[in-house]
């Protein structure tokens, strides 16, 4: 052969070609028959559940729970007491506001075995058997203090601690001490009026 032709007439660049691509096309001798399978995960143990004794609304609960469950969740999802609400779960809105021995506590960053023995009080008990409305659920429906009404639950158990505590003397202190409720309807001088009645109502009683 010439360095130009093979006696073929092929020349050797087209032949070096189609050998290389004959050769690309053969399958490796040690390539694996199937993809690697990633290792499958181990299912997560259950957590051991704590038996947590809970006194809400002059009841008494016993229940099973994660120790990581919320006094929130404890009381919409185990007890099914629903009047508290569930907003940013954050701590930031309000909306799950309950009181603890009397005083204003967010459901939604206290541990449901850090209330054992504590006395827990919910919307739900505040209207008397006979349907009278406490004074603050009152004075919110005269004073149209609420649209949509997913925060008022809150509203109200944050009002009635504001007043328990003696932080409702005037509007700029009910304002004050009420901003940790969030109202996306913006109805804050109706809440606010709606505080200065029980208020008063409260203290004649």
């Amino acid at each position: 052969m010439s360095d130009a032709k093979m006696s073929s007439g092929l020349s050797r660049r087209m032949f070096m070609t189609a050998s290389v691509s004959a050769a690309a096309a053969m399958p490796l001798v040690n390539s694996p028959t199937r993809a690697a399978q990633p290792a499958s995960a181990k299912p997560a143990a259950p957590r051991d559940l704590s038996a947590v004794s809970m006194r809400i609304n002059k009841q008494t609960y016993n229940l099973a729970l994660d120790n990581r469950t919320s006094l929130l969740d404890a009381l919409r999802d185990h007890v099914g007491l629903t009047g508290t609400k569930k907003g940013c779960d954050h701590g930031q809105c309000g909306a799950c506001t309950v009181l603890i021995d009397g005083k204003r506590v967010l459901s939604c960053l206290s541990f449901a075995v850090m209330n054992q023995g504590r006395e827990i009080t919910t919307v739900e008990a505040l209207a008397s058997t006979d349907g009278e409305l406490h004074p603050v659920q009152q004075a919110f429906v005269d004073h149209d203090a609420f649209q949509c009404g997913y925060c008022t639950p809150g509203q109200i158990m944050s009002a009635i601690g504001c007043i328990n505590e003696g932080h409702a003397g005037s509007e700029d202190d009910i304002r004050e001490y009420m901003s940790g409720n969030l109202c996306r309807c913006a109805a804050y001088p109706n809440i606010v009026a709606a505080i200065v009645q029980a208020r008063d109502e409260i203290r004649r009683a």
